[in-house]
């Protein structure tokens, strides 16, 4: 039987998306009252974490206000780091996301470069 850790909430106060480096740094944080999920989870985190958490929540904000695209958007590219343009263009080509010109592109993965 499973039963729910101390330390979860017992209600959603906020829904925010982060980059799995911040996940990382959150269940590090607290990594004495971990279940087993959360240790799981941290263990993911650890192996895809791309860049270190202060980097990504930067990283996330630049792209969010130059480039106007949004938050969950932003997350996913800074979780992803793609180096090249067939890769980015992944995150805008589905649903209602707009289309972002290639010297936009081109200019994002230049900002993705910096935080490698």
């Amino acid at each position: 039987m499973l039963t729910r850790g101390k330390n979860l909430p017992r209600r959603v106060v906020n829904v925010k998306s982060i980059a799995t480096s911040e996940v990382k740094r959150i269940l590090e944080s607290r990594q004495d009252e971990l279940d087993q999920f959360q240790r799981r989870t941290l263990d993911y985190a650890t192996r895809f974490s791309k860049v270190e958490a202060a980097k990504a929540e930067e990283l996330t904000g630049v792209l969010i206000e130059k480039f106007e695209i949004d938050r969950d958007t932003a997350v996913q590219i800074v979780n992803c780091m793609p180096k090249g343009i067939v890769e980015l263009r992944v995150f805008f080509a589905t649903g209602k996301r707009k289309i972002i010109p290639t010297a936009q592109l081109e200019e994002m993965l230049k900002i993705l470069d910096k935080y490698r």
